[in-house]
């Protein structure tokens, strides 16, 4: 199995302004030599910001972010990928998108509304799971406050195997509670014996709440393998070594130790 290189994009968001976003993205990715890497990883509701406004910022699935995602994808030679509002049959979601280069799209619906801000009354949330195939790796792709409920992300399946092998968190996840992203980011990449890459945004949004990133990815053992730094922005690649992961795996099995229930 070949590596896997995935790179972090910290950066801050202009409000409700999915414009102004995607030139300073246009400017940010530049960094990043085509074919240089294999996922490219946005934050939550990056072209927006983390808004209820979805009258004026939600988007069709063959709208101007989705093209320009899938624009990006093909000229970059790589997966893009993060959440944006999206309306579909009259209902509004917190939706992830996973654009290949050959422009063919997967998504995941948030599953967990963030109900203290009232996502919860204006967004439709998912009921399923979503794991993606790239270069023979499996990769689970989260939203934000998912990271919360370990149940969802749990990474056995009903035969105590392996479900995936990375799982990336796109978020907004404010300043203030900081202290807790960083340590459930580290639970979840233990607890599921895993690679975990978490994606956060800095700045303040319009509705002047903080942001200081702490964007990292993490190796199964919960060690930090990125030097991102928070409250800057800045762009990093990480390779991830497949060899690595199934080495640990067969010298610590605790999978097969799991318990078994179901999710309703």
């Amino acid at each position: 199995m070949k590596d896997l290189k995935i790179t972090l994009v910290q950066t801050q968001l202009k409000w409700e302004d999915a414009l102004a976003n995607i030139k300073h993205l246009n400017k940010l990715l530049l960094r990043i030599a085509p074919k240089s890497t294999d996922i490219i990883v946005l934050p939550e509701m990056f072209n927006s910001g983390f808004t209820m406004n979805v009258k004026q910022c939600a988007e069709a699935m063959n709208g101007f972010t989705m093209q320009w995602m899938r624009e990006t994808a093909k000229s970059m030679k790589s997966v893009i990928c993060g959440s944006i509002i999206i309306k579909e049959k009259n209902k509004y979601y917190n939706r992830f998108i996973w654009m290949r280069p050959d422009g063919t799209v997967e998504y995941y619906n948030k599953r967990h509304l963030f109900s203290m801000a009232k996502e919860d009354t204006v967004f439709t949330k998912g009921n399923k799971a979503l794991i993606v195939e790239l270069k023979g790796w499996k990769i689970m792709p989260l939203v934000c406050y998912d990271l919360r409920f370990p149940v969802w992300s749990r990474n056995i399946d009903s035969k105590n195997k392996y479900r995936y092998d990375v799982m990336i968190n796109v978020a907004n996840w404010p300043a203030v509670r900081s202290y807790a992203w960083q340590q459930l980011l580290i639970a979840r990449a233990i607890e599921n014996q895993a690679f975990v890459c978490g994606i956060n945004r800095v700045g303040k949004d319009g509705n002047e709440i903080a942001y200081n990133g702490y964007s990292f990815a993490l190796d199964m053992l919960g060690n930090k393998l990125s030097t991102l730094k928070p409250n800057k922005e800045g762009i990093e690649t990480i390779t991830l070594n497949y060899k690595e992961l199934l080495a640990f795996r067969k010298r610590f099995p605790a999978n097969k130790d799991a318990d078994q229930y179901i999710i309703k």
